[in-house]
């Protein structure tokens, strides 16, 4: 099966996402970027009978904690190869009382908290500095038909929440989370920033699914613990592949 060159939807999979089941893969692509090299090969195939990009953002068997993601080759090599649309899959706390373990969350809004990264394809001098407009940080045409998709599943989502990304690797203290609360944030996660913003450099439109995996520091009386994180990840995203298999064929033409 030979697919349409003109391939414009990706799936950035995050923890407890490094593959797709269900999924035909055709092709797989290790590119050179001005950059360095990629988490993971960009693979290309079929998803819910649609010709789909994917690639695991922590490495294929993820070995990559979220500070030394190298997102701008990620972004570019995607972009290279002429995706338009991306979907990240980010497991995040929930901060807000309605968040709970296994919830989803389709973000509409962010805080960056991060601190080490390069945020920018502008690192260094240059005549076209990047100025882009990050008001509303997700794209709402792309959140809105994976809201529609679980709407079609009649899957419980929340469809607003703010992201709170913070460097990592290691969980925040309960009284960084009463900050975030107090700053707006509903979700922290660590994977968003610069993620979202590089995308919004190249143009490219870009949403985010967001499973909960924990209560975040201090909004439970139990410890976080990595185990029932595990788990949560395991039964959760097999909610976030329906939803994605669900959203892909709507994507595929999107304009």
């Amino acid at each position: 099966m030979k697919l349409d060159k003109d391939i414009q939807v990706a799936v950035i999979g995050g923890s407890g996402l490094t593959a797709l089941d269900s999924f035909l893969q055709l092709d797989s692509h290790e590119l050179e970027t001005p950059y360095g090299a990629t988490s993971a090969p960009v693979i290309e195939g079929i998803l819910a009978d649609r010709p789909i990009f994917f690639i695991a953002r922590h490495g294929v068997n993820h070995t990559l904690a979220p500070h030394k993601i190298n997102y701008r080759a990620n972004l570019w090599a995607l972009n290279q190869l002429g995706v338009r649309q991306i979907v990240s899959t980010n497991a995040v706390g929930g901060i807000r009382k309605d968040l709970q373990a296994q919830s989803i969350v389709i973000p509409d809004q962010l805080i960056d908290y991060t601190f080490k990264r390069e945020h920018s394809f502008c690192a260094d001098e240059s005549d076209n500095i990047p100025h882009v407009d990050f008001t509303f940080p997700f794209c709402n045409t792309l959140r809105r038909r994976i809201i529609n998709a679980a709407n079609s599943l009649d899957m419980d989502i929340a469809d607003t929440g703010v992201y709170g990304c913070t460097e990592g690797p290691r969980l925040e203290t309960a009284a960084e989370i009463l900050r975030l609360e107090k700053d707006g944030c509903d979700l922290v996660g660590m994977t968003c920033m610069p993620e979202a913003v590089l995308a919004r450099e190249l143009d490219i439109s870009y949403a985010s699914v967001c499973l909960v995996v924990n209560r975040a520091a201090g909004k439970s009386e139990q410890l976080i613990s990595m185990k029932e994180i595990e788990t949560c990840l395991d039964e959760g995203m097999k909610k976030v592949f329906e939803l994605l298999q669900a959203v892909v064929p709507s994507l595929a033409h999107l304009d």
